[in-house]
């Protein structure tokens, strides 16, 4: 059996796990972040945590096959170097150079979008299919493109940013400088904006009432929460949403043709509220409806995804 060391790093927290080759975690742990430090530091903590995981469960460093890395941001896949990632304040960070001081042996890092797109297509919802597209609905759109059972990163590496598909024209500013992009309008951020917009001019929404007016402790789990119970105001914002979203996901379909699409992130908790309208949704826009299209399933993975699918790096490559 071989086993590999995966690495989800993100602004807060790094979560590492040692994982065998058919994606199951053996041993998982984290560590704070500490996003202002030096880049060497937070490396450092990274490798430390890696040692004390083959500590715990027993292992050799000559036991691991590779160590995987999922990280925010625009990724030189070659060079393993961060070109770009906002949250961790990091500008062309050469995280496998200095990984493999603390830990000689293989490195790989992947956006980790695509690395939770690996995740579902070996140990989730999308295995045993060659071709799938995961989306991950958190505060903004992520995504990762597998096709014939690899991730496709495009030309120039910066493929897969279905988030930044424009599906307004001349919509809501985006941050990434364009307008109408699909993550303003089907991310977690979209929902607590409409939210806190629809609360304020909407008083006697429950919206309101479940937040005692405090606006800002809006979130998306309270919006869904008011429109499963049949709140007029939260379920305007809700059927808005998943019009969005079911644009982006016909979209999807229209260009890929995926065997199956995951739902992943912090919106998919929704659950089969959240499914049963998206199905139906997309199911009246299919254009070769005697063809087949995409299943559409809610991740399993969770938050074991960034873990699982940067193990798999080396096995994907």
């Amino acid at each position: 059996m071989k086993l590999y060391v995966g690495v989800d790093l993100g602004g807060t927290n790094i979560g590492a796990g040692i994982v065998d080759d058919k994606g199951n975690i053996l041993l998982k742990g984290e560590v704070s972040t500490g996003a202002s430090r030096p880049f060497q530091e937070i490396i450092a903590d990274m490798a430390g945590l890696i040692k004390d995981l083959l500590k715990k469960g027993g292992y050799a460093l000559s036991d691991i096959e590779a160590i995987g890395i999922g990280s925010p941001g625009s990724i030189d896949r070659e060079r393993g170097v961060v070109v770009k990632a906002n949250n961790l304040y990091w500008k062309d960070i050469p995280v496998k150079e200095e990984l493999q001081k603390h830990l000689n042996i293989p490195v790989y890092i992947e956006n980790d979008a695509n690395v939770a797109g690996i995740a579902e297509s070996v140990a989730g919802v999308c295995k045993g299919f060659e071709n799938s597209v995961t989306i991950t609905l958190g505060t903004g759109v992520g995504s990762g493109i597998i096709i014939d059972g690899k991730p496709y990163t495009g030309s120039h590496g910066v493929a897969a940013e279905l988030g930044h598909m424009i599906i307004v024209v001349d919509g809501i500013q985006c941050n990434c400088g364009n307008r109408g992009c699909f993550e303003e309008y089907a991310s977690a951020s979209a929902l607590i904006r409409d939210g806190k917009s629809a609360a304020k001019e909407n008083p006697d929404s429950l919206i309101y009432k479940e937040v005692d007016g405090d606006l800002d402790k809006i979130d998306a789990r309270i919006v869904i929460d008011a429109a499963k119970a049949g709140d007029e105001i939260a379920l305007n914002i809700f059927d808005s949403y998943i019009h969005y979203l079911t644009v982006g996901i016909i979209n999807i379909i229209n260009l890929l043709d995926p065997s199956v699409i995951a739902i992943s992130g912090g919106v998919s908790r929704a659950g089969d509220f959240l499914l049963d309208a998206i199905r139906e949704s997309v199911s009246k826009h299919i254009f070769y409806k005697d063809a087949g299209s995409a299943n559409i399933y809610l991740s399993e993975l969770g938050n074991d995804a960034g873990i699982i699918g940067a193990a798999m790096l080396a096995r994907a490559d």
